[in-house]
């Protein structure tokens, strides 16, 4: 997720680059929620159909759909129309999923984090233990509170890192160029490619249709058959391939957020990746990165409506389901991270990164327990409003938004472990200006 060059004014690129929008939009979804819930709930349900069309509105939907809440039935969003919720959760959030399967595809290229084995396998079997680990004890722990028939969907919940959020707190943690933000950066990475699968295959919005994807096959071919033509515009790509590719999954059944990801790989791009966060892929211009570069900011924007619209959850909420998300956070993620470096090691003779020991295995792990806007992302596919109880869900999503205290958690844990900030000297720093381009490039010790 590059800088963009729209940054021109110090609070302006203070606010975009740190998420400021999402937190602020999430702040205020939940003062409104709790001061007056009912308009809030007005608000995000608003059919935006039947202010252009007329007829029943989404609103009145929801109201008389209570019942179903608590019997737990329901098509999900189908029964709401194009509310306010579905847009951006649906239509706007195709364009951040569309940019994180930029940076994971560009992680495969040559230089890529992921694209030597070698060096990327201690990471990526944490990375697994960063899955198993959260939700094994999600699972564990709504079974052993007798509530696995109700909360047993949210698994996946606790299994999702920030990576914006995660960055920013390591960076404080571990200072600029250690190797943990690398090891980090890494694993968030391929933290991001496993949720797009689990949000693909574990959280359908209906039935599945395969017969739809024969029209994402063919928005693909059109894609790479622009590519062969030299058309350079991502708008070629977006407007046509892409508005195709996310109505076949918005048909077939599968999260229609997802839509875009199909077509980022035929999109022309750059043959080597510089690193995640890395300043010098402003100098590239190939259709992929000047893709990114246009909608770096409008998706911060919609991060903040993002947030206005789905952190509004009434603070009485808090339940079982709340503590199942956060003590797979904020436990399970170091514990399964440090558990799968350590048989990673041990077990099949691999080696963690040169300047790292488990010091800094425990502490990146604590850190990558921000779950946040994964999290409560993943919280609404798998409990759909409509399809589960307002509760039920709301208590999930308390979560997924207290994940954001974890970072607390990894300051405390790396400050008893000892570890304090790294600094480089000016130059090197000036090199990259951001360390974005070495990090993802672990160095492997041969001890």
């Amino acid at each position: 997720m590059s800088h963009s060059k729209q940054n021109r004014n110090p609070l302006v690129g203070f606010l975009f680059e740190n998420s400021i929008f999402l937190i602020a939009g999430t702040v205020l979804a939940l003062l409104w929620a709790n001061l007056d819930n009912h308009s809030y709930q007005r608000f995000i349900h608003l059919d935006l159909q039947h202010l252009v069309m007329g007829g029943p509105s989404a609103e009145a939907t929801h109201e008389t759909g209570e019942a179903t809440h608590e019997t737990g039935e329901g098509e999900g969003h189908s029964s709401h129309g194009w509310t306010i919720h579905l847009l951006v959760n649906d239509l706007l959030m195709a364009l951040f999923f569309a940019i994180a399967g930029k940076e994971v595809w560009e992680s495969f290229l040559p230089n890529g984090a992921l694209s030597n084995p070698r060096k990327a396998a201690t990471p990526l079997l944490a990375t697994l233990g960063g899955i198993v680990g959260p939700a094994a004890l999600f699972v564990g722990g709504a079974a052993i509170t007798g509530n696995l028939d109700q909360l047993g969907r949210g698994w996946a919940v606790p299994c999702a890192t920030d990576i914006a959020f995660s960055y920013l707190v390591a960076r404080l943690v571990f200072g600029v160029g250690h190797p943990a933000i690398a090891f980090l950066l890494l694993l968030a990475i391929a933290d991001d490619a496993a949720g797009l699968v689990i949000l693909a295959v574990a959280y359908p919005q209906k039935a599945i249709e395969p017969s739809w994807f024969l029209l994402t096959a063919a928005a693909v071919g059109l894609a790479f058959a622009f590519r062969k033509k030299g058309l350079h515009s991502f708008w070629w790509y977006l407007l046509l391939p892409g508005v195709m590719s996310w109505f076949s999954f918005y048909k077939a059944g599968i999260h229609a957020a997802l839509g875009l990801v199909p077509i980022i790989p035929a999109m022309p791009h750059a043959f080597t990746d510089v690193g995640i966060f890395a300043k010098r892929e402003m100098g590239r211009h190939d259709t992929l990165n000047e893709f990114e570069h246009w909608w770096k900011n409008p998706v911060e924007l919609i991060l903040g409506l993002f947030g206005l619209t789905n952190a509004g959850v009434v603070l009485s909420s808090v339940g079982t389901g709340t503590y199942l998300v956060l003590i797979g956070l904020v436990v399970g993620k170091p514990l399964g991270i440090t558990l799968f470096t350590w048989i990673a090691e041990k077990g099949f003779k691999l080696e963690i990164p040169s300047g790292m020991n488990y010091r800094h295995i425990v502490t990146l792990g604590s850190v990558a327990g921000i779950g946040f806007t994964v999290a409560l992302f993943v919280s609404e596919a798998a409990f759909p409003a409509g399809a589960f109880p307002d509760a039920l869900r709301d208590a999930v999503k308390m979560g997924a938004l207290g994940s954001f205290f974890a970072g607390a958690v990894g300051f405390a844990v790396g400050r008893a472990l000892g570890i304090r900030p790294t600094r480089l000297d000016d130059a090197a720093d000036a090199t990259d200006g951001d360390a974005g381009a070495s990090e993802p490039a672990l160095a492997v010790s041969t001890n």
